[in-house]
């Protein structure tokens, strides 16, 4: 069976993009930085539904961290699915913090650089030795590395540094046969933006309409982007940063 890993996956895009790849057969392996419950709670709707999945707590931030879940990682791929390898790993923990560039704060900068570009290109590391020749890498950018947003400067820095490592693990971990690309969403609402966007109900209907499909994305129409990319049928895809935006500012 085909084992994915998928950072951030106890809500929003994660917890869509590990229900979708469990419809298509694979095992799946969520991490969460908190909030147990919701994980246990995910694992179990796909065991109901027949999937086989795992939760395991990591903090994407806690680069120290990475040894001893490696450790824990291979214990639960042993003991669910007689392996020790994963075929594939999603880098799509994250969170929001817009803030404008003269209000920018340097801890706000710093907890933005390890969870969006630190975390993920360390953790591909520590991980790369699992993943299978043939596997794939997924990170998790974003639709404001091309629209400049006003307040998402350093967010999109870091996600734009997250699509050029991207070709770059394409590059360099292609004589094993291992791809990497990107998803790049537009606006989504998911439980990380629907404060605001219940807040603020104006910005939504602002996004909705610079939007082709004239609205914005619900966490599954990332999730199925996600979940087809790891498929067999897009093996010759390669290197990419792919927009799932809906059609965003075009």
């Amino acid at each position: 069976m085909t084992v994915i890993l998928i950072t951030g996956a106890n809500r929003g895009i994660g917890a869509s993009t590990a229900i979708e790849c469990a419809k298509r057969g694979m095992g799946v392996i969520i991490t969460y930085r908190s909030h147990a419950e919701e994980a246990e709670a995910l694992v179990k709707s796909i065991q109901f539904a027949g999937g086989k999945a795992v939760a395991l707590q990591l903090d994407v931030a806690n680069i120290a961290s990475f040894t001893p879940f490696k450790a824990t990682l291979v214990q639960a791929l042993e003991t669910t699915w007689g392996s020790t390898q994963l075929d594939g790993l999603v880098n799509n923990a994250g969170f929001g913090n817009f803030v404008a560039i003269d209000a920018l704060k340097e801890s706000e900068f710093d907890d933005l650089l390890n969870v969006h570009l630190k975390g993920p290109l360390f953790l591909t590391q520590a991980l790369l030795p699992m993943i299978a020749d043939g596997g794939q890498i997924i990170n998790l950018t974003s639709a404001t590395t091309r629209v400049a947003t006003p307040g998402a400067a350093p967010y999109a820095a870091f996600k734009g540094a997250m699509e050029v490592v991207t070709r770059y693990m394409a590059k360099e971990f292609g004589p094993r046969g291992i791809r990497a690309n990107a998803i790049s969403p537009g606006a989504v609402r998911t439980d990380m933006t629907s404060g605001a966007f219940d807040q603020y109900p104006e910005f939504e209907t602002m996004l909705a309409a610079q939007t082709a499909l004239e609205r914005i994305a619900a966490p599954d129409d990332i999730g199925q982007a996600i979940a087809s990319l790891l498929s067999e049928g897009n093996r010759w895809v390669n290197a990419q940063s792919i927009e799932v935006s809906g059609g965003y500012m075009i």
